[in-house]
């Protein structure tokens, strides 16, 4: 049976709907609210109840954040602002610490902190909280239900950015692979057009994102794009700096490409053009490089612990991302789309490959440990649990790969009965059809390869394929052949001799088969990306957990004017069974207390549970479990009054969430009663 190899346009159509499909869903499930810098601390507290108005409003970060004149806003009950606008900068080492000052007379009431910065690794990030003075009251504040980097604006964003990944891979990779694996592709037309759109795209989505910046960060509005006064605020800032880096350096690539397939590929001269390759191949590193500093500078890679290494490795990781992935999708394009392709450059690239799959691994690995730092947050946080999917993903595309590997090692044996190359031939100046992978047939819009063949065997061919016209008649044998019927035979014989060819190269296992593994290495090369990127805007496993632990420390010492307050995560196990218990107890000594409890989902929308029960122990002497039964106020909030709590001590707070008839768990926590 003839095994014929997919049509390149109905593959490509596949790649596309399945490349939207899985962004469409990655990104829907990418919650930008999970932020990178978290906080994890503010005076007064989340709830607190104070006697006197404060003379300001403290925030604490986990990391390093941008705040700008509104980044913190502080709302009286009827939503009038409470602060003086002026933010101060009270960092002191490691400690990132932002506050606002109040305004003078404050009455009692409740007062709601809103507050929205930009983290250190370029992500914007945002809350809000409420404290009293004197005692609680109503308040008509009412905030945006939308979080930070969401929304139209954060989907168009978020779409850039893997736009910016994937014009990166092909521009870079696509060179690299001309460079060193096909130099001969210079000169091919649909190598040219897939290189030059990689450079258009991620110059589109640079641009893109540097107009998008200002509304991600800010306001939400995509009318703010063209906002010129927030464009130059963003151009002060350290993305919108590498943002423009990088359009200078692609202005530098341009260059590259136009050298590339213009003096490089008329070069005939083997000197001249090994010269030329050797000044465009360093020259196109350092370009390389330098492109992907402008995400290591802005990004993950910058924060954290041990960012002078962290970027030096980030920047090989994108390079050999590229190498790859961009050198696959140039070698699938060569496969469908030009004459030809030796097997030489097959077989280099498998190299190239095999090197960039050795680089990735060394720097994952690192990149892992930095961004994760345990097992538990490798399967408890998003950021792991997308990092196993990405790993999982690396896994079957380096077995696809050597699949690929297999088919070019089957097509690079001798044949049998002959040499397969002639001895001293040049690969790359001589293909001769045992040598190359041919493309489609003209009909599919490829350029078909036409070799001499002596006047017998190609009579013999046309005979075989039931050519009427092929032999010439006696008045031609006496050289009275009529011009337009001389044309039609040789258009006819050329197309009796692309037809063998291509009966020839569908029935050849070897070449469809590595097509059929190159493509499919491409498609799951797409999902990789859409990964990634979702990856690159998720907070890090390390800092998810360091923010919790920082939040639900062993317990807050209590003071007498403000209540204790814990936030315990929680899983049942079952459906919508996983979130978050904030429980305030005021004032949080001896005596009657108030008990506020709050169930939150991971987005930190309120959950409605079934059932919340909390019990109170002091171990120490032998006291308790004393219980207590919240009645609910409405969804997600239960309260209890009149908690009496018989003596000071570090107390044991257990809360029982149920959130179906079958699904419950028991999670505690230690706190100092004064």
């Amino acid at each position: 049976m003839t095994t014929t190899a997919p049509r390149l346009g109905n593959a490509l159509a596949r790649l596309l709907i399945l490349a939207a499909a899985l962004l469409g869903t990655l990104l829907a499930g990418a919650a930008p609210a999970s932020a990178h810098a978290a906080l994890t601390g503010s005076d007064p507290k989340d709830g607190a109840v104070v006697a006197i108005a404060p003379k300001e409003v403290n925030l604490t970060f986990s990391e390093q954040v941008a705040m700008s004149p509104d980044s913190i806003r502080v709302l009286d009950p009827a939503g009038r602002r409470a602060d003086t606008g002026e933010i101060r900068d009270l960092c002191s080492g490691s400690v990132v610490r932002y506050g606002v000052g109040l305004r003078a007379g404050l009455p009692d009431g409740t007062y709601t902190v809103a507050w929205q910065a930009v983290s250190a690794d370029s992500h914007p990030v945002a809350g809000a909280f409420t404290f009293s003075i004197g005692a609680p009251s109503t308040t008509s504040v009412a905030l945006s239900d939308q979080a930070p980097g969401g929304g139209l604006v954060g989907a168009l964003y978020g779409i850039a950015r893997y736009l910016a990944y994937a014009g990166f891979a092909v521009l870079v990779g696509g060179g690299a692979f001309v460079l060193a694996c096909w130099p001969r592709g210079a000169s091919v037309r649909p190598v040219q057009q897939t290189v030059v759109r990689g450079w258009l795209t991620l110059t589109g989505a640079t641009l893109a994102m540097l107009l998008l910046r200002h509304p991600y960060t800010g306001s939400g509005n995509l009318s703010d794009a063209f906002d010129l006064a927030g464009l130059r605020t963003v151009l002060e800032t350290k993305t919108g700096a590498a943002l423009t880096s990088r359009l200078l350096l692609l202005g530098a690539a341009a260059l590259f490409v136009a050298v590339l397939f213009g003096a490089y590929a008329r070069r005939t001269d083997p000197k001249e053009k090994k010269d030329l390759s050797f000044g465009l191949a360093l020259g196109g590193t350092v370009v390389a490089a330098g492109i992907a500093g402008t995400w290591a500078l802005a990004e993950h890679a910058s924060t954290g612990i041990q960012p002078g290494v962290a970027m030096p490795v980030d920047i090989l990781h994108l390079l050999a991302v590229a190498a790859w992935l961009g050198g696959l999708t140039v070698l699938l394009v060569a496969l469908y789309r030009a004459p030809s392709v030796e097997r030489s450059a097959v077989e280099r690239f498998s190299k190239v490959a095999f090197g960039s799959v050795a680089v990735l691994a060394a720097t994952g690995l690192y990149q892992s440990w930095r961004q994760v730092g345990s097992w538990s947050a490798l399967t408890g946080t998003r950021y792991g649990q997308l990092l196993l999917v990405k790993i999982g993903l690396m896994a079957v595309l380096i077995g696809i790969a050597w699949i690929s590997r297999r088919w070019t090692q089957r097509l690079a044996e001798p044949a049998p009965g002959g040499a397969d190359e002639t001895p001293g031939a040049d690969p790359e100046t001589e293909a001769p059809e045992a040598e190359t992978l041919e493309a489609e047939e003209p009909g599919d819009g490829s350029v078909a390869t036409e070799e001499p063949e002596a006047d017998g065997a190609e009579a013999d061919r046309s005979e075989d394929d039931g050519s009427e016209e092929s032999a010439p008649s006696s008045d031609e044998a006496a050289g009275s052949v009529d011009p337009a019927r001389a044309a039609q035979l040789a258009r006819q014989r050329a197309a009796v001799a692309t037809a063998r060819r291509k009966r020839e190269r569908d029935a050849d296992p070897e070449r469809t088969g590595l097509r059929r593994s190159v493509l499919t290495e491409a498609a799951v090369a797409v999902v990789l990306l859409a990964v990634t990127t979702v990856l690159t805007s998720t907070e890090p496993g390390r800092t998810e957990e360091e923010a919790g632990r920082a939040t639900s420390a062993s317990g807050p010492a209590a003071v007498p004017d403000r209540p204790v307050d814990i936030r315990l995560p929680f899983d049942t196990g079952g459906v919508d069974g996983k979130g978050v218990v904030r429980l305030s107890l005021d004032p949080g000594r001896t005596g009657a207390n108030a008990l506020h409890i709050f169930v939150e989902r991971p987005s930190g929308k309120p959950l409605d549970v079934p059932e919340i029960k909390v019990a109170l122990t002091l171990e120490a002497k032998d006291v308790g479990p004393l219980p207590v039964a919240p009645d609910r106020i409405q969804t997600g909030h239960w309260s209890a009054s009149g908690v009496q709590i018989p003596m000071p001590g570090d107390w044991k707070i257990q809360v029982t969430v149920r959130t179906s008839e079958i699904d419950q768990t028991t999670i505690d926590k230690n706190v100092k009663i004064g």
